[in-house]
């Protein structure tokens, strides 16, 4: 087993989830003010968390949610985007430059902006109206801002309870996910460190990561190919391609769309010989009630992954920090 550090994980999940209080003030302050619609805007892997926490959110909440692509809002805008919307935004560096635009132009309309800005010494961090400063974890957080939202509205009961058992258990939980999955990722980056491509498959509030997983770290961080696809469209074109030893991974979770992603994991034996199904059902979440299982799948595999990425990095010996063009070049 490559080692990793296991403190760190937990110290970083634990720091994030202690971060509530801090969100909560500033949710409920804004929800006090009042607001007319809730936009998540990203680019590249923040788009992703984006696009996760509207499918979290869209068939529990009557609260109009949507993501918006921030390249596309500089050159296109948005009319939903108002001076009652509040943007959720997320940047590590502070200084992503579609990001910063962005925000330039939201300052046009006056939306409110709550940011998850990781330097605070960056202009970004200034520009927008609620600043909120952790460098790990911005699913967790843009989760905790949804949650509190729909708690605020009645739509969401179990808040506290769901709560009590992630600040408890979680943390250790994510942490016995990577060790026991260590084995299972050591196989598949030794099967798929050299793919000439492969294809990710994932459904409801995994769509988001699988998109990001696909692009975000085995495009840009191994520099290997891959194409993501949402299992229900994966029936309408995609599958057409697929041969006997053509790479597909399936990640079928425990939220309402699993059955989507069993469709794709039940057909493929009869056409692929080099299929992979990662089922968060194999994972064992101690102290957390079955009911919420759905909601944390993302979670469960986003641990899965660090260990294959891991393995993928020491096998190619290609450090996931290296970039060939971005930051590196001007475009």
């Amino acid at each position: 087993m490559l080692k990793f550090n296991e403190q760190s994980l937990l110290e970083n999940m634990n720091g994030a989830l202690k971060l509530r209080p801090e969100i909560n003030k500033a949710v409920d302050k804004i929800n006090q003010e009042g607001f007319s619609n809730l936009c998540w805007l990203g680019i590249g892997g923040t788009y992703a968390s984006a696009m996760q926490a509207v499918i979290h959110m869209k068939e529990k909440t009557a609260i109009e949610t949507f993501y918006q692509n921030a390249a596309e809002y500089v050159v296109s805008g948005n009319k939903r985007i108002t001076d009652k919307t509040l943007v959720v935004i997320s940047s590590v560096s502070g200084s992503t430059e579609e990001i910063v635009n962005a925000v330039k132009k939201l300052e046009k309309v006056h939306a409110t902006i709550l940011g998850f800005i990781d330097n605070v010494k960056a202009p970004l961090a200034s520009m927008v109206d609620y600043c909120i400063s952790y460098p790990t974890d911005e699913q967790l957080k843009f989760f905790m801002v949804g949650d509190r939202l729909m708690n605020l509205a009645g739509e969401f009961p179990d808040y506290e309870d769901f709560y009590t058992e992630l600040d408890v258990h979680f943390a250790e939980d994510i942490v016995a996910v990577e060790k026991k999955a260590d084995e299972f990722a050591t196989k598949f980056a030794e099967d798929h460190h050299e793919d000439n491509i492969h294809y990710f498959v994932g459904a409801g509030n995994q769509w988001g990561a699988t998109y990001s997983y696909a692009m975000c770290y085995w495009e840009e961080q191994h520099w290997l190919k891959t194409k993501s696809i949402e299992a229900a469209e994966f029936f309408h074109g995609m599958f057409e391609i697929v041969e006997r030893d053509t790479p597909v991974t399936v990640y079928v979770g425990e939220d309402t769309q699993r059955s989507l992603s069993e469709r794709v994991a039940n057909f493929l034996p009869q056409i692929c010989g080099n299929y992979t199904i990662i089922d968060s059902k194999d994972y064992e979440l101690p102290g957390i009630s079955e009911k919420y299982r759905g909601t944390l799948s993302p979670f469960v595999f986003h641990a899965i992954n660090n260990r294959i990425d891991a393995h993928i990095e020491h096998i190619n010996r290609h450090p996931m920090d290296i970039r060939r063009y971005y930051r590196q070049l001007k475009y």
